[in-house]
């Protein structure tokens, strides 16, 4: 997996644009979102990324997530 620096998953999304959304729908968003939100990718992605190779495929499809 990415990790950054102390052993932290590498941040996968972009924390401006999501804040941007979410407060485009009239919410504000918490300081934990962001981290909820790119675990939420990291596990969306590992279960595409298990499906490819179950598949016996090495290219991760829209149909894997």
């Amino acid at each position: 997996m990415a990790y950054g620096e102390h052993g932290a998953k590498e941040m996968l999304i972009v924390g401006t644009k999501v804040k941007n959304y979410v407060k485009s729908k009239g919410l504000m968003s918490s300081s934990d979102v962001l981290d909820s939100l790119n675990h939420a990718v990291y596990k969306a992605l590992d279960k595409a990324v298990e499906r490819a190779k179950a598949n016996g495929r090495k290219t991760v499809q829209g149909r894997d997530v």
